[in-house]
């Protein structure tokens, strides 16, 4: 998985997930040649990674023995993690949309890692113990429509959309869409707390912190929800519900395409050809993992915008971990964290390879995109939940 031994980077997280499924013996070694994986070696699976443009080595038990014994060195910062199982996966979308206007589902269907999309009513219904990885769209779940009103209030697409998340909400009997939506930000919190993996990206990371902390206090105005929200709310936020975020100001107009002071977008003075963000270094050994949701092929990630696109490093609590960090910005892109028994990843902006990605843009060619870093970053997190946990030192 180095920069010059791997063909098709994001298909070999499929392989390798393949290869779970098919019950092989896994092992995912760590900071070794960009984060290799050890694979018991079939017909099948040479001719699986043949067909899919997966490049491979095979090697002998001698060989194998010599690598994990180097890996195994205390003076190396390496790891050998076996990987139990393929993880049941569910992607938190609205139904009918499209699935190229999500970075993880276009990894996910081209790395061809199975996955089921679920939504409100599944939710509510407590679909989540079925599933070991949830990942969240880029949804508002503070029922602002995404502060989309300036710009879009008169479009059909907003429209439609306001429409049908007011009639969900009313068929799944909340007065609200924001009421609706902090139910289900309640579940996804209980998931998590219970065991559960999260994966979220752009709008969803700062929204559903924003609605977390903001539960029985009304945030919304008149033209999201009928009526004006509370007199002095910012007093009412209870940062001690979120999970990364503390001590934010809430953007209380609504012609501002803006949640809070959590997302640093408009606060940004960097070109897009500067725009880079390093990866941390971790001990492999102890801090295994962060270390497996940071393994690339480089430390250096071409930045890419969002809704949200990178975080204030004042508003994120101190017991989480930044993992992706730009200093020139003075912004964090990727973090991580625990809640409970479960964890959580939060990754800023939308879509890896496509820098300033809009509303109506073409969808992204990943067959264009395979050795992507922004990407691998997404599919660490998949394979994450496979991995047999070992305690953490910090």
């Amino acid at each position: 998985m180095d920069a010059d031994g791997q063909a098709d980077h994001l298909k070999a997280y499929g392989i390798t997930y393949y290869s779970l499924e098919k019950q092989l013996e896994v092992r995912w070694l760590l900071n070794y040649r960009g984060g290799s994986f050890l694979i018991s070696d079939t017909e099948d699976l040479r001719r699986e990674c043949q067909i899919r443009g997966v490049s491979f080595e095979v090697i002998s038990d001698q060989k194998t023995e010599q690598i994990l014994e180097e890996i195994s060195s205390p003076s190396r910062n390496m790891e050998a993690v076996e990987l139990e199982k393929a993880p049941k996966i569910a992607v938190y979308t609205p139904e009918g949309n499209k699935p190229w206007d999500d970075a993880v589902t276009m990894a996910l269907e081209y790395a061809e890692i199975p996955y089921e999309t679920i939504y409100d009513r599944e939710v509510l219904n407590d679909a989540l113990v079925l599933y070991d990885w949830l990942h969240l769209h880029h949804e508002d779940f503070t029922g602002q429509y995404g502060k989309f009103y300036r710009a879009f209030r008169t479009t059909p697409w907003y429209i439609e959309d306001k429409k049908q998340a007011e009639a969900l909400a009313a068929e799944l009997g909340y007065d609200k869409v924001s009421e609706e939506k902090l139910a289900v930000a309640l579940k996804i919190r209980d998931y998590v707390v219970g065991g559960g993996f999260m994966f979220a990206m752009c709008s969803a990371t700062d929204s559903f912190d924003i609605a977390l902390s903001a539960e029985g206090v009304d945030i919304a105005e008149p033209m999201f929800d009928g009526d004006p929200s509370e007199p002095g709310y910012q007093s009412k936020i209870d940062y001690s519900n979120t999970f990364a975020f503390t001590d934010f100001i809430l953007e209380r107009s609504p012609m501002v395409y803006e949640f809070s002071s959590i997302d640093m977008t408009q606060k940004r003075q960097i070109s897009a050809e500067s725009d880079y963000f390093t990866l941390m270094d971790f001990s492999a050994k102890w801090d295994i993992v962060p270390t497996m949701l940071t393994q690339n092929h480089t430390r250096l990630v071409k930045g890419f915008m969002g809704q949200t696109t990178s975080y204030n490093p004042e508003n994120i609590k101190a017991n989480v971990l930044v993992m992706g960090e730009s200093k020139l910005n003075g912004e964090a892109r990727y973090i991580h964290g625990i809640k409970g028994k479960g964890f959580f990843t939060f990754y800023g902006g939308h879509d890896p390879e496509d820098y300033t990605h809009r509303v109506g843009d073409p969808k992204t060619e990943l067959e264009l995109h395979p050795t992507s870093p922004g990407y691998r970053l997404i599919l660490n997190n998949v394979l994450f939940p496979a991995a047999r946990k070992k305690k953490q030192k910090t």
